[in-house]
């Protein structure tokens, strides 16, 4: 019987890179990302960023204490995953305003192949007036951008 080969789907699929959130749509992103690193032999980058602007970090430390928590349990949880499907992983936090300009700054530094990210499906008024983190990453990223969809 004929041994099935998967060939990865990616021209280069090394180095890949998922934005967490904690939701479940990022949960959705982790998930593609490990399918995709375990048949293209990747190394998955885990990236948070703690959404908060300088001023909000002076005079809030608790929020940003409180922040930084939720986001490192949103990377460990998503590296365990990553780690049970035996792919090496490597957790990143961020902190500032704006989590598309450090998303596609570390897809720079770390030249990423592929950055992978989950979207809560908005649209209409919505999403104009919240704006899209993966509006903004397909916009300026350096290589593709695999957009999970809500799934509704």
């Amino acid at each position: 019987m004929a041994e099935l080969v998967c060939e990865c789907p990616l021209t280069r699929g090394e180095r890949i890179l998922v934005a967490v959130d904690g939701t479940a749509f990022s949960d959705m992103a982790v998930d593609q990302a490990i399918s995709l690193g375990g048949i293209c032999n990747s190394k998955i980058f885990v990236i948070s960023v703690v959404d908060l602007y300088p001023e909000q970090m002076e005079v809030a430390p608790n929020l940003v204490e409180k922040m930084s928590e939720d986001v490192r349990q949103h990377l460990d949880k998503a590296k365990q995953k990553v780690d049970q499907a035996g792919i090496p992983c490597e957790t990143i936090v961020r902190m500032g305003g704006k989590p598309h300009e450090f998303i596609v700054q570390e897809a720079k530094d770390k030249e990423i192949d592929l950055i992978c990210m989950g979207t809560q499906g908005r649209s209409g008024i919505e999403r104009v007036l919240i704006g899209s983190v993966a509006q903004n990453v397909l916009g300026h990223a350096p290589c593709p951008v695999l957009v999970v969809p809500a799934v509704s």
